[in-house]
C-alpha cells in the first residue's frame, strides 16, 4: 500500500486553514450587520435589533432605570474624589478603572455636578430650574435612559462591526468612491449607516473608537463625527410626528439625506474642519491601508485584508474591550450628559439667550419667504442644545412649511450638546467647544436652503 503524500496533507491543511479564517470574518461580521445595519419591523416601526433590544429594556425598567443610573452616576463621583484625594492602588494599578477615575479637575467638577443634579432630580429637592421636567426632569427620565440602553448593548456587540474585518472589507471595496467624494476613508460608510439605521451617539462611538485604533486621521474622525452621525429615520419620524408634519415624513426625509450629502461635502473643505492635521492618534500610530495593490481587485484584496483582521481578532480581548466601553460610557459619559446638558436646557428655557443669538437669522428667514420667521429662528438655533428642543417650541407655529422647515433642521444640524456634542468633547478626537458651535452653523446655513425650497413645493 503507498505510504501518503504529505504534499496532499499539506494543501488539507491549507485549505481548512482558508476556510477557518474566513468564517472568523464571516459569521462575527454577518452578525454584527444584523443586529446594528438590518432594519426589522418591530410594534409598528422601524428599528434595528440593537435597538429593539435597549428599547425592551428600557420599557422594562422604565420605572427604576432612572435610580440605578443616579446611583452610577453617584458612584462615579465619589471613586474619582477617592482617587484624586487617595491614590489607591487597586485604581492606580488597573487598566481598565484608572482611565475611569484618573481625571482633571475640570472633568471631576462636572462628573460630581452631573450626580448632584441626578439625586436633586430624582427627589425632587432643590430649585425648580434643575428639577423641572422641561430641563433635570427631561435629561434624566427622557434622555438617560435612552443612551444607557442604547450604549449598553452597542458597546457590547459593536467589536463585531470593527474587530473581524468588516470594517476592512467596506473600507478597501468603497474607498475609492469615499475619498474623492467627501476626502474620507471607505470604512467612514459604516458609520454613517449605523447612525443611520441606529441613533447618532452610536456611530459617533464608532468613529471615536476607530481614531483611537489608528484607523482615522485627526480630521477624518472629526468630519465623520460631524457630518456622519446622522439621526436614524425611527427618531427622525418620531420628530416629525411631534411638530405635526408627519403626513410629509417621506419627502422630509428624503430632503434630509439630501442636506446631509451636501453638508458632509462642503463642511470637510472649510474652516475649521479644513485646518484639521492629518495626522493619527499618536499612542498607535497609522493601522490602515485602503489602496488595492497592482494585479488585485478592490473585491479580492478586501477579502484578504477583513481575512487577516478577523485571524488577529482575540475573542478575549474583544470581552475585555466590550466591558470596559460599557462602563467608560456607564460611568464616564452619563454623569457628563447629566450636568451638562441640564445646564445647558437651564440656559434654554429661562434665559433669553438663544432668541438674542436667533435675531441675525430672522432677516434670512424672511429673505427665503418663510412664515412667522420671528418664532421659528429661535428653534433654528435651540436645536445646539438638544435635538428635540426645535420640535417642541415649533409646534406651536401655524404654518406648515415653517414646522416642515424646523423638523427637518433639526434633524440636519447633528451637533447636539446633550448627546452628540459631549460625547465628542469627552472623547480623544482634538475638537474644541467653538469648533462645534461654527460647524453647527455651518450646517444651519447651507442645510436651510435646501429644507425651505422643498417646503415651497410642497406648500
Amino acid at each position: 500500500m503507498p505510504a501518503p503524500q504529505p504534499k496532499k496533507l499539506v494543501s488539507l491543511t491549507w485549505e481548512t486553514a482558508g476556510w477557518r479564517r474566513l468564517l472568523r470574518f464571516l459569521l462575527p461580521s454577518l452578525l454584527g450587520v444584523f443586529l446594528f445595519l438590518t432594519p426589522v419591523y418591530v410594534s409598528d416601526k422601524w428599528n434595528i435589533p440593537v435597538g429593539v433590544m435597549a428599547e425592551t429594556v428600557q420599557s422594562w425598567s422604565a420605572a427604576w432605570l432612572p435610580g440605578i443610573m443616579t446611583t452610577v452616576m453617584v458612584v462615579a463621583a465619589l471613586g474619582s474624589i477617592l482617587f484624586r484625594v487617595f491614590q489607591p492602588h487597586w485604581i492606580a494599578r488597573s487598566a481598565i478603572m484608572r482611565p475611569l477615575f484618573d481625571l482633571s479637575w475640570g472633568w471631576l467638577t462636572f462628573r460630581v455636578v452631573g450626580a448632584i443634579f441626578a439625586a436633586m432630580t430624582l427627589w425632587e429637592w432643590g430649585p425648580e430650574a434643575i428639577t423641572s421636567e422641561v430641563t433635570g426632569g427631561t435629561v434624566l427620565f427622557a434622555l438617560i435612559p435612552v443612551l444607557a440602553t442604547w450604549f449598553l448593548f452597542a458597546s457590547l456587540f459593536m467589536p463585531l462591526l470593527m474587530e473581524f474585518g468588516l470594517m476592512d472589507f467596506i473600507g478597501t471595496v468603497v474607498h475609492k468612491v469615499m475619498r474623492p467624494l467627501f476626502r474620507l476613508p471607505g470604512r467612514s460608510s459604516i458609520d454613517a449607516v449605523a447612525s443611520w439605521m441606529g441613533s447618532g451617539p452610536v456611530g459617533v462611538l464608532i468613529t471615536t473608537k476607530q481614531y483611537e485604533k489608528g484607523y482615522y486621521t485627526q480630521r477624518e474622525a472629526a468630519v465623520i463625527a460631524t457630518n456622519f452621525s446622522i439621526a436614524s429615520i425611527a427618531f427622525s419620524l418620531v420628530i416629525a410626528t411631534y411638530i405635526g408634519v408627519g403626513a410629509y415624513f417621506l419627502p422630509l426625509y428624503g430632503t434630509i439625506l439630501l442636506a446631509g450629502v451636501v453638508a458632509a461635502f462642503i463642511c470637510p473643505r472649510i474652516p475649521p474642519l479644513s485646518w484639521k492635521p492629518d495626522i493619527y492618534y499618536e499612542p498607535v500610530g497609522k493601522q490602515i491601508d485602503e489602496e488595492v495593490p497592482a494585479g488585485k481587485s478592490p473585491l479580492t484584496w478586501g477579502m484578504e485584508q477583513a481575512k487577516d483582521q478577523a485571524s488577529r481578532a482575540s475573542i478575549r480581548g474583544v470581552l475585555k474591550a466590550s466591558l470596559a466601553n460599557v462602563l467608560d460610557i456607564w460611568l464616564g459619559l452619563i454623569p457628563l450628559v447629566m450636568g451638562l446638558g441640564t445646564l445647558a436646557l437651564i440656559v434654554a428655557e429661562f434665559t433669553p439667550l438663544f432668541q438674542w443669538l436667533s435675531i441675525p437669522l430672522i432677516p434670512l428667514l424672511t429673505l427665503l419667504q418663510v412664515p412667522e420667521a420671528e418664532a421659528a429662528a429661535p428653534a433654528l438655533i435651540v436645536g445646539f442644545v438638544d435635538m428635540f428642543l426645535p420640535a417642541v417650541i415649533g409646534a406651536g407655529i401655524e404654518s406648515e412649511l415653517t414646522r416642515f422647515v424646523i423638523a427637518g433642521m433639526a434633524v440636519s444640524q447633528l451637533i447636539y450638546l446633550s448627546e452628540i456634542g459631549i460625547l465628542l468633547l469627552k472623547s480623544k478626537i482634538p475638537i474644541r467647544f467653538w469648533e462645534l458651535a461654527v460647524i453647527f452653523l455651518q450646517r444651519t446655513l447651507i442645510t436651510l436652503p435646501l429644507f425651505v425650497w422643498v417646503g415651497h413645493v410642497l406648500f
